[in-house]
């Protein structure tokens, strides 16, 4: 059915429309951003960054994005038929899509990725997709910053009411008038030579943060389910 959606949005010109319904979905979501000045002096100094996020939280940072679009966000959308929708609005949303799938090729996307940071001071990366298991960061977003030079960024984001959809993630979809906490942590830096233990260490400390951060988070939202 996403398919069938995906086809008649782009055979119909339906994209501005998408775009413009999202746009006022999330204003209707109050936002409360924390540690915001932690991302932004780094950029302004001109380090490169890649802002880790769980695949599950991804809807509620959209419209937040467009705050770094002096920044050129760039973010690996798939190369399919879905992907070329998805590639359309977020563009709109103020990202720049790198084409690739990380579930197909997956080698290839975050070449892309490392390739567009060359040129580009940021991009985002859902350190658990697009597959899941849920909360596991992959090792991807450790050899970008690796072979980038980017520091890591985490960002929790906590909903004090959602949706859960049946997805292998449980994607979470803040509900209209809910409230949405945006929190940046501590920047992570990964020396470009690693031995393989040192790299497995690295990914499980990223790991770790997510975890227990974002479980801190939601609790302060007064959500005590699990990640």
């Amino acid at each position: 059915m996403w398919k069938r959606l995906s086809d008649l949005a782009i055979r119909y010109g339906l994209i501005p429309l998408a775009h413009n319904l999202i746009r006022v979905y999330l204003g209707l979501i109050r936002k409360t951003v924390l540690e915001e000045d932690r991302i932004l002096r780094v950029l302004e100094d001109n380090q490169k960054v890649v802002i880790a996020i769980l695949h599950q939280r991804m809807f509620g940072v959209i419209g937040y994005a467009q705050r770094f679009g002096r920044f050129s966000l760039g973010a690996i959308i798939s190369q399919s038929r879905d992907g070329d929708m998805i590639a359309q609005i977020v563009s709109r949303l103020g990202f720049h899509p790198v084409r690739g799938s990380s579930s197909r090729g997956g080698k290839a996307a975050l070449d892309a990725l490392i390739a567009y940071l060359e040129g580009h001071p940021s991009a985002v990366h859902a350190v658990d997709g697009p597959r899941g298991p849920k909360g596991e960061v992959k090792a991807g977003i450790i050899r970008i910053a690796q072979r980038s030079g980017a520091l890591i960024f985490p960002v929790y984001i906590s909903a004090n009411r959602t949706w859960i959809l049946k997805s292998w993630d449980r994607f979470l979809i803040p509900k209209p008038f809910s409230r949405i906490m945006i929190r940046w942590g501590d920047p992570l830096h990964v020396p470009e030579h690693l031995t393989e233990t040192a790299f497995e260490a690295m990914r499980q400390t990223l790991e770790a943060r997510l975890r227990t951060n974002q479980a801190r988070d939601d609790l302060a939202m007064g959500w005590d389910h699990p990640l």
